[in-house]
């Protein structure tokens, strides 16, 4: 995945304390999973659930990201998410090219 460019990623984030910095990341294996695995809950998922799935995602990268891992609101995300989980098995063939998953 690294030498095709994907999960490479420049940005500029605001962080939890007010100030501004910039970014580097690298992440060619998660972006090839986590692409795999979007991809088969939408067939695995009910929409409704898939829905609920993505809010309680938002939350949950705020959470990692200001460093709250330990905390109660994290332990019934944690718990929430796991459950959407329960039906979601299946393979995936993927794709790279030019700093895509397909």
């Amino acid at each position: 995945a690294g030498i095709h460019g994907v999960g490479r990623d420049d940005i500029v984030e605001n962080r939890f304390v007010g100030v501004k910095s910039r970014g580097c990341y690298e992440t060619p294996a998660l972006t090839v999973l986590r692409k795999a695995h979007v991809d088969l809950e939408g067939i695995c998922l009910d929409r409704e659930v898939r829905k609920i799935r993505d809010s309680l995602s938002v939350r949950f990268a705020e959470y990692c990201y200001n460093g709250f891992w330990f905390s109660p609101e994290m332990d019934y995300l944690k718990q929430c998410i796991a459950l959407t989980q329960d039906r979601v098995t299946g393979s995936v063939n993927v794709r790279l090219y030019k700093g895509s998953v397909y």
